[in-house]
């Protein structure tokens, strides 16, 4: 009998059944059904096929990645034959195929252990039982260790705290030498203890030390983790907040972040048993240890460990957060060009960008919130554009900028309670599965109205911070909901521009080596009299007037199709094309939306109805009746399309639905007063505005004549 090097519960052998997932193995059999369904194995990539990788997990025993099960295009991934990679074995068939799933943590310090499944044994070995066999390839680290502390507090070791294991109750025993290679990570302690059998300075499992008169006579100054390098065999003393803790078969590991960096540092209670616990993640500490560099990584060897609280937790976590709001303040940098509506927000804008680059260096993931259509995903990939290189930067795995980042399309410009629902349910399970921070919500070209504020309110529920960066005329209540928002309206000017040219200058002060990539994508949001400037800062990128025009339409056409997928890959080729080939794929894709949208428009011409109310000339189209259902373009663009062709003719056009009508004008419409001005004389019909900044309203059905007249009334009287 064993206990499980994860949780310490008695199990036959090494791991429980609970924590067989947090464990990665090496598998020395020679026959698909001696694996075990469920467990992740460490591999090597085999070759490729069109339909995914294969993987050797053993000798004569290969399985399939199929490409359903990567997060990433195949194309895309960097595996080279023979590199060691992690995946699940989810399934072994009858035919003895073996169905292979992704697995995140693609470097082994990332499990919480390493195991040797080997089909002859009862029972997994630890890897350092196969591996040392007995054998000490490396020095132990040896520790001296002072009297036992009694009830009292008396002498303890020369820095606090006892990582050792007690010994049988007289003189010293021999150094016991855990080698975590699982972690990348070795702690040796050398055990001792007095006549009564305790261990020194007290249990290792103790969160809080006490200190004897000798560790004060040689107190540490604290220094910042980044300068470890430095540092290498001294004595240190850290501050920061514990950010993981591993478990490995040897120590346990902690790791810990200060304004500097961060570092593991290894703790040694006994083999495979927890060290300190009652430690947690979250927890500001100070910890004394020597410094050591393991396999070419630095790590701390653990001597006393002590929880903060009150007073010192608020110095620490105070030093800790204005440093990281010095590092995360981007510094004063140009706007891509001239544009009165930025020049009127840009304090609002190097806040929200200090806000993204805060997140990347907590480890907080970034969520870009857009809406489903052209200047949407300018918009949002604008700032994808700009924070993947700090990602990156930030996190050394492959999958991170998956992991940290995450671009979702709305289907309109209001982020309502369905889209909460999701977001909140995603980042609690995240949390709760993969312990991940909650994330910051950015949204662009969407949230500025009103009709946002129960999704808001639902992520303020749970702390997640919130960014509104958005051209449209945004509502006082939203600015008092979220925490930072990027709007014109909101001030002393009355230039007006898109949430592009916006998002493309917070991504500038987020990371100014960006600004190439993101000069021309201000010039592509605007679908007519685009301001010269921008035009011009286009041309200089290398992309005219007929190529910005391309891949907006080309970017429209995509972002209908599948609106609730980022389409990063596909849209990256049109926004950011690297040969001639993908240059000419936005001109392709482009001629498809210009020959759908023609044919739409047409038959809507041929049934517009024109209607003289008063001074004003109003525009009709019944668009359940004279559209396309599910098909391209949808009636919003449709209507701006139908707007700009007449616009000279007509006041307004409407575009009336089964449930909804649609405005569009010359001047902005207050949704919200003529949806309670013409709900007065329909008080049955359930009029409200849907979405104020796509000038949608909506209505029960059965009332769709009445609520037709009612608003072409109220509209012509606004007008």
């Amino acid at each position: 009998m064993g206990s499980c090097i994860i949780c310490g519960t008695d199990v036959d052998g090494h791991i429980c059944e609970t924590h067989q997932q947090d464990a990665v193995f090496e598998f020395r059999g020679t026959q698909p059904d001696q694996l075990t369904p469920g467990r992740f194995y460490r591999g090597t990539v085999d070759g490729y096929a069109e339909f995914g990788v294969f993987v050797d997990i053993g000798d004569r025993v290969t399985g399939l990645l199929h490409r359903s099960e990567l997060d990433q295009r195949l194309e895309s991934l960097d595996w080279d034959a023979g590199d060691t990679v992690f995946v699940q074995v989810k399934n072994v068939r009858d035919n003895g195929n073996i169905d292979l799933g992704w697995s995140i943590r693609q470097a082994e310090r990332e499990f919480r252990g390493t195991l040797i499944d080997d089909p002859d044994e009862d029972h997994e070995l630890l890897k350092e039982e196969v591996e040392n066999d007995g054998e000490d390839d490396d020095e132990p680290i040896r520790h001296e260790v002072g009297e036992v502390p009694d009830s009292a507090g008396s002498a303890d070791r020369r820095s606090a705290g006892d990582t050792g294991t007690p010994t049988d109750g007289g003189g010293t025993d021999a150094a016991t030498e855990s080698d975590g290679e699982d972690d990348d990570v070795t702690t040796e302690a050398t055990e001792a203890g007095s006549g009564d059998g305790g261990s020194a300075g007290g249990s290792a499992g103790q969160a809080v030390v006490e200190e004897s008169p000798e560790a004060e006579e040689v107190e540490l100054t604290q220094v910042e983790i980044g300068t470890l390098d430095d540092l290498v065999g001294d004595d240190v003393r850290i501050e920061g907040e514990i950010i993981d803790i591993r478990q490995t078969s040897g120590p346990t590991v902690f790791e810990i972040r200060d304004e500097s960096g961060a570092v593991d540092c290894a703790a040694f209670e006994e083999a495979g048993v927890r060290a300190y616990p009652g430690v947690e993640n979250g927890d500001v500490v100070r910890l004394d240890g020597e410094v050591r560099e393991r396999r070419g990584e630095l790590q701390v060897e653990t001597e006393a460990l002590l929880v903060l609280e009150d007073e010192e937790r608020e110095a620490v976590t105070q030093r800790m957060a204005d440093a990281l709001t010095e590092r995360a303040t981007p510094e004063d940098v140009d706007p891509l060009a001239v544009d009165d509506a930025v020049d009127a927000v840009l304090d609002e804008v190097r806040e929200a960008a200090t806000a993204i680059r805060r997140a990347v260096l907590e480890d907080r993931p970034v969520v870009v919130r857009h809406t489903a259509t052209a200047d949407g995903y300018v918009a949002g990939v604008a700032i994808e554009r700009a924070t993947l290189p700090l990602v990156r930067e930030q996190h050394s795995g492959a999958d991170a900028e998956y992991h940290y980042f995450d671009r979702r399309p709305l289907e309109d410009g209001v982020y309502d309670m369905g889209d909460a629902t999701k977001d909140v349910t995603g980042m609690l399970d995240n949390r709760e599965r993969h312990d991940e921070k909650l994330p910051l919500f950015v949204f662009t070209a969407a949230g500025a109205t009103r009709e946002s504020l129960d999704g808001f309110d639902l992520l303020d529920v749970y702390g997640a911070e919130r960014i509104v960066v958005d051209a449209a005329e945004a509502d006082d209540e939203v600015a008092e909901t979220v925490e930072t928002i990027v709007s014109p309206s909101l001030a002393d000017t009355d230039a007006t521009t898109t949430a592009s040219a916006l998002a493309a200058n917070v991504a500038v002060h987020v990371d100014d080596d960006a600004r190439d990539d993101l000069a021309h994508l201000p010039a592509v949001s605007f679908w007519e009299d685009a301001p010269e400037v921008y035009v011009e800062t286009a041309a200089e990128a290398g992309y005219d007037a007929d190529e910005t025009r391309e891949i907006r339409e080309a970017i429209a056409l995509e972002a209908y199709y599948q609106s609730y997928e980022d389409k990063r890959e596909l849209i990256t080729d049109l926004l950011f094309p690297e040969d001639e080939a993908e240059r000419g794929l936005a001109g392709h894709v482009s001629e498809q939306f210009r020959t759908k949208l023609s044919a739409e428009v047409d038959t809507a011409n041929a049934n517009l109805e024109t209607r003289e109310v008063g001074d004003a000339t109003l525009a009709v189209l019944d668009t359940d009746s004279y559209t396309h259902r599910y098909e391209f373009p949808p009636k919003s663009l449709l209507l701006d399309e139908l707007f700009r062709e007449h616009r000279d003719e007509v006041d307004a056009v409407l575009g009336l639905e089964s449930d909804e009508l649609i405005l569009r004008s010359h001047d902005p419409l207050d949704v919200h007063a003529i949806a309670e001005a013409a709900g007065e004389a329909v008080p049955e019909a359930g009029l409200a505005a849907k979405s104020a900044r796509d000038g949608r309203l909506e209505f029960l059905s059965g009332e769709r004549d009445a609520v037709l007249e009612a608003v072409v009334e109220t509209v012509a009287d606004r007008l």
